[in-house]
């Protein structure tokens, strides 16, 4: 309830100057991320190169086709000469002057280091959402978003002047882990809620503009430290803006800073020309605001202590998002779809070294393609449902994809049509899968699931670089060939999904089944009363199937954890995925400890 009263006093202040100063620059700041994000397209790119063979040895040695190795025919005896490594190489300047390629000499056995940078920043990005989500939780939002940033620009900058790479991959790691996503959520908390669907899409517009922004300023400036630089020195614009936005009321409320809160509410009056309540009316607003989230958390303690008495007592407890068939399914399907789309989407931006003979142009078209991929999205779903829409990008990029691989390259204006065409379908099912999987999974486990979900997405990312860039160095087909047959098996399973439009948004995983009884496929009657029995009996007694206002509290859908005041606004829940995995890890943690011993005398519950 505190956040439809703070929902009601942000519809009060309206939307003006005050709020777009968020929004400006949270959309600034994903203008800057992809740079930093597909920084190895143009900073580790694929580079001819020839082996470079000791001056004494150029007229009495043979390079290997490969150029990673040549025979030393200079031989006293008649054998056919003596296979030696080429340790040096002469690299290709027509395209880059100057790359982490040629200057670390990337190639043969060293090969794989080039998807390594790109991979640290990723697995950087994996960690990022949980301990980032602490952080702003912990000690508020602003701080955060200028610490990052502040980082940010510190590693992007220092990157420049290193000359080990091994220093530059740590370095990297670090400015993956500064990607937290906390400005754009403190950007989501100061929106007026009827607006927050379309903030969601729109700040992800400037991604799309900032890929092709990168393309731009690599096609001006071919050598990489030069290029790094220019790309990083923007990232300063940042901060002027910066000093005029505040911390979030809504945290600052909920943490009893209510004189600081009252503040910059009258401040968003000033600048948005609005009318707030007298103060009398804030303070005891924002006192049963406070109130009522910290009577949450003190249930959420006592059923704490509770469970913890009935510990020794209770049988092993399955994790909620594997409880029965239904809830199940969900999290296996969308976690393949979040896999999948991150997987191709990444994919596709980091290949055009594969799909096209000039990288520059294939990642602006790239980029544009994305615009009608994010903004067609709402009003399609709006109009035909969740369901279809997802399948059919899904299926219409794998078939495009596979085709791509019975395509001769020479055939490169085919090529690039059907690779934008796999682009604009795959951008679709990016934004439809975020909207589809929030309203699929049960109020009491939705950011559980979700942050679960999105445990695979940037699985998919991470794995990525050594599919294009190792795997299809050496099998330019093969990357084609992967995209296309995960995306048809993605569009295949979805299928298996119910619709969700139209529908009442499950509450508990007990709705979810009586749902199921109606709509999910291949759920028998004995089936759904099997699981209803169960569930209402071991409702009680398992701590994974608390009552809706419990996992509500546990699970942060409001203000308790990164502050989305309202988890059913259509808004990407992968942004907040930190709170659904420290939930998982926690019901994770507490079915190990309860050891072997109790799993093998009592047996899990089981819903069906």
């Amino acid at each position: 309830m505190a956040d439809s009263k703070f929902d009601d006093l942000l519809t009060k202040l309206g939307t003006g100057p005050w709020n777009w100063l968020y929004f400006l620059v949270a959309s600034y700041w994903c203008l800057m991320v992809p740079p930093q994000f597909i920084s190895g397209v143009y900073l580790a790119p694929a580079v001819n190169y020839t082996c470079r063979l000791p001056d004494n040895q150029t007229h009495h040695a043979v390079v290997a086709e490969d150029s990673c190795s040549y025979i030393n025919t200079n031989s006293s005896d008649d054998g056919p000469g003596v296979e030696e490594l080429c340790t040096e190489w002469d690299f290709d300047t027509s395209v880059f002057s100057s790359t982490l390629t040629s200057e670390f000499s990337l190639v043969c056995e060293q090969g794989y280091l080039r998807a390594t940078y790109q991979i640290m920043y990723m697995l950087g990005t994996f960690i990022s959402p949980v301990i980032g989500g602490y952080l702003a939780d912990r000690f508020g939002r602003y701080v955060v978003v200028v610490v990052t940033q502040v980082v940010m620009l510190v590693t992007s900058l220092t990157v420049v002047f290193l000359n080990s790479f091994t220093a530059i991959l740590a370095v990297r790691f670090i400015s993956g882990f500064s990607n937290i996503i906390t400005l754009y959520i403190l950007a989501i908390e100061v929106c007026q809620p009827k607006h927050r669907a379309a903030v969601g899409i729109l700040i992800g517009l400037p991604w799309a503009l900032g890929t092709m922004a990168w393309a731009g300023a690599a096609f001006a400036i071919r050598d990489w430290r030069y290029l790094q630089l220019a790309v990083s020195l923007p990232i300063l614009l940042i901060f002027p803006p910066l000093y005029f936005m505040d911390e979030s009321p809504r945290w600052l409320i909920v943490r009893g800073r209510h004189d600081r809160a009252l503040t910059i509410l009258q401040k968003a009056a000033r600048w948005n020309k609005a009318t707030l309540p007298p103060i009398s009316e804030m303070r005891t607003l924002m006192i049963d605001i406070q109130a009522e989230s910290t009577e949450n958390t003190s249930k959420t303690k006592d059923n704490n202590k509770v469970e913890a008495k009935k510990k020794k007592c209770r049988a092993v407890p399955v994790p909620n998002l594997l409880k029965n068939r239904a809830i199940a399914t969900i999290t296996t399907l969308v976690c393949l779809d979040y896999f999948v789309v991150s997987l191709v989407f990444d994919g596709l931006n980091m290949s055009g070294d594969i799909y096209s003979a000039d990288p520059f142009l294939y990642l602006v078209l790239s980029g544009l393609v994305e615009v009608p991929g994010y903004s067609l999205t709402a009003p399609l779903i709006d109009r035909c449902g969740r369901k279809i829409p997802t399948v059919v990008c899904y299926l219409l990029c794998g078939v495009v994809m596979l085709a791509l691989a019975f395509i001769p390259p020479d055939m490169s204006w085919l090529v690039m049509v059907l690779v934008l065409l796999g682009k604009l379908c795959i951008s679709g099912a990016f934004q439809i899968i975020t909207v589809y999987s929030s309203e699929l999974f049960p109020t009491e486990v939705r950011l559980q699931g979700i942050g679960f979900s999105s445990l695979f997405s940037q699985l998919g990312s991470t794995i990525l670089p050594y599919i294009t860039s190792v795997l299809g160095e050496k099998v330019p087909w093969l990357p084609s060939v992967i995209f296309g047959c995960v995306s048809v098996i993605a569009g295949a399973t979805t299928m298996i999904l119910r619709e969700t439009k139209g529908v009442p948004l499950p509450d508990t995983i007990t709705d979810l089944i009586t749902q199921s009884h109606q709509t999910y496929i291949r759920t028998t009657d004995n089936d759904v009363d099997a699981a209803l029995e169960i569930t209402t009996e071991k409702q009680v007694a398992s701590p994974l199937f608390k009552s809706e206002q419990d996992r509500t509290n546990e699970d942060g859908l409001g203000v308790t954890a990164l502050g989305v005041a309202n988890c059913d606004c259509g808004v990407p829940y992968t942004l907040i995925a930190a709170v659904g995995v420290a939930d998982w890890a926690c019901d994770v943690l507490d079915m190990a400890g309860r050891g072997v011993a109790d799993l093998a005398r009592d047996g899990p519950i089981m819903a069906e």
